[in-house]
């Protein structure tokens, strides 16, 4: 534990370098953005799990907050929205007061239910399958174009690449813009709500106008056009939203949602997977031996990375839970990243297996009416990127350490430098 020593002297950040396992254990404030961005955090979720958890921080730079980090109690919670609300705010953190964006992650029925269901289309089975083509002509058109035998950052070439034209699929995004849609998401959640302290939200929401406006157009375009399966015209056409640009921050908050949920997951799952094969090298092996094990794979990637570290709620009454009181209004956070290492629940956690079984049995996509809707559409891209990679390269070698996003709700990189080694004839 030597690297975790502590040289800060604030209020809320005097325990981000210290072994937590000596601190008095009410202190502990595992949504420090430093953690993650450190990849020091699973201890302090460690001793949670074990000590206290179901576990009340008192004073941190987000207020008092709840941490859940158990699996089952994190099932329970996501599972209850009747006294766990995801009204107004899943992250840890408040928003600006005045630039509020509801979204319908961020609502409880009947309005997430119209609204989900508005957009769902876009990524059920059938659009799926006519999608698998196209994914895989672009996956191949990016891994053909990378440099064999040179240092480069995965995640700028393959992670960010992909998923950003995946994006532009979807919402039927002028593909020379593309850029725009993971720079929008990276400003999303980078703010004060989740660890940033060294971006303002006046800053933050300045962009996020920009992005209204860009969509904006793109609404008046697809109302006048007939109905297709991208995510605006589904919008626009659907009687239950079709005013919702009547309402822009919806119609923004909505927007966020969609470009964060298609963007994070799969970038950074995309990334964590090349790292943990390096880690794991054995698995790398097996994995060229039987190839038939990605799609388990992709699962194993998914727990493992928890490309989302935590979901907050809102408690709509007192209630008692695991032997705690929690008050009304208190804010309870579910840590996916811990759950997905329950010992209780998971096997050896921390061990990266790509043939483990019931690999699908993780907390990243969540649970209840707020599980995750583009799920298929983040293991399809995975598989197939996975499937071409095999097809091309002996290994992906990891150059140096990553460099990891501060913050504590995505669980990011933002380089991963590699050096791909050819398959061999």
């Amino acid at each position: 534990m030597s690297e975790i020593q502590s040289t800060s002297t604030s209020n809320h950040g005097a325990d981000t370098w210290r072994d937590p396992w000596t601190l008095p254990l009410a202190s502990l404030n595992p949504a420090q953005a430093k953690l993650f961005k450190e990849n020091i955090h699973e201890e302090y979720f460690r001793r949670l799990r074990k000590e206290d958890p179901v576990h009340y921080t008192q004073d941190s730079e987000f207020g008092a907050y709840w941490s859940i980090t158990k699996y089952n109690d994190i099932v329970a919670i996501d599972s209850n929205h009747k006294i766990f609300s995801s009204e107004n705010n899943i992250v840890v953190g408040d928003v600006n007061p005045d630039f509020q964006t509801p979204m319908f992650i961020a609502q409880d029925p009947p309005i997430h239910d119209v609204q989900r269901r508005a957009a769902q289309p876009a990524v059920a089975p059938t659009q799926l399958s006519e999608l698998e083509d196209l994914i895989r002509t672009r996956v191949c058109k990016i891994l053909d174009d990378l440099p064999v035998g040179e240092e480069f950052n995965w995640v700028d070439r393959v992670s960010i690449e992909l998923t950003t034209q995946m994006l532009a699929t979807l919402f039927d995004f002028p593909f020379e813009d593309r850029h725009l849609l993971p720079y929008w998401s990276d400003v999303a959640t980078a703010s004060p709500s989740t660890g940033r302290s060294d971006v303002s939200f006046e800053e933050r929401d300045k962009v996020l106008q920009e992005c209204l406006n860009y969509f904006a157009k793109l609404w008046v375009e697809r109302k006048s056009q007939p109905r297709k399966f991208d995510f605006i015209s589904l919008l626009a056409h659907d009687p239950e939203t079709s005013d919702m640009i009547e309402n822009p921050m919806e119609f923004l908050g909505n927007l966020i949602l969609l470009i964060v949920g298609g963007n994070d997951t799969t970038r950074n799952s995309i990334s964590g997977g090349v790292l943990q094969l390096n880690r794991f090298p054995d698995e790398w092996e097996k994995l060229k031996s039987k190839p038939e094990l990605i799609p388990n794979m992709v699962s194993e990637i998914i727990r493992y990375q928890t490309p989302l570290g935590h979901m907050r709620r809102t408690a709509l009454e007192d209630v008692e839970f695991q032997g705690k009181q929690i008050k009304k209004g208190d804010r309870v956070v579910m840590w996916y990243i811990s759950g997905n290492r329950d010992e209780e629940v998971i096997e050896d956690p921390d061990s990266f297996k790509i043939d483990r079984n019931n690999a699908r049995r993780h907390v990243s996509f969540g649970f209840g009416i707020h599980r995750c809707m583009g799920n298929r559409v983040a293991e399809m891209q995975l598989r197939i990127l996975w499937e071409e990679i095999l097809q091309r390269f002996d290994r992906i070698e990891v150059v140096g350490e990553p460099e990891r996003v501060l913050s504590n709700f995505v669980m990011g990189y933002t380089k991963l430098n590699t050096i791909l080694h050819p398959k061999k004839a």
